[in-house]
């Protein structure tokens, strides 16, 4: 039960380390547009799919379409999106600037950083609940024994401790990013 419960929760941090690799944090990265959703023959399709990103420099991401074609859904899709981003195109790749970032804007970033963190404190505080009281009702069925159910639940509290230390540990290092260098 322990080691299902350790598998849910770290693809719990994994999930949160996806999450804001999407967000931008003053340099670029393919974090940033590789999970936008393009309209591709009526279908949401990961622009990642549908091209080549690249970082030819700290402030520029070039992205190149398999299919030249595409070029004007991946901008639709860029400028549709809330990355406040504005592509151009140069017939053969979707090209994206970064402004450099005012300390306003990495404020917001760390306050959306920090409310992600403890959405995922809460989701794993809620897998912490369900587990307990599945062993909860194991004991009240007889089924473990009252020492059994006290020793299964410090070992699950010390698993949400570690898994909470690391969505701190992650939050931390993408403030970090996000920090003016």
């Amino acid at each position: 039960m322990l080691q299902n419960l350790k598998q849910e929760l770290l693809k719990l941090v994994d999930s949160f380390k996806k999450e804001l690799s999407a967000i931008r944090a003053g340099r670029a990265s393919s974090g940033l547009v590789e999970n936008l959703k393009v309209e591709y023959f009526g279908n949401p399709t990961p622009l990642i799919q549908l091209s080549q990103v690249t970082i030819p420099d700290p402030k520029t991401i070039m992205i190149t379409p398999w299919n030249k074609g595409d070029i004007e859904k991946i901008e639709k899709a860029i400028q549709d999106s809330d990355l406040n981003l504005n592509p151009s195109n140069n017939g053969e790749s979707v090209i994206l600037n970064l402004p450099p970032m005012t300390q306003e804007r990495r404020e917001e970033l760390n306050k959306m950083v920090g409310q992600k963190a403890e959405e995922y404190k809460i989701k794993i505080r809620k897998k912490r609940e369900e587990i307990i009281n599945e062993i909860s009702e194991k004991k009240n069925q007889s089924e473990i024994s009252e020492d059994e159910f006290f020793t299964q639940k410090e070992k699950i509290q010390d698993l949400i401790d570690e898994m909470v230390e690391k969505i701190d540990q992650v939050r931390k290092s993408k403030e970090d990013e996000i920090a003016p260098h």
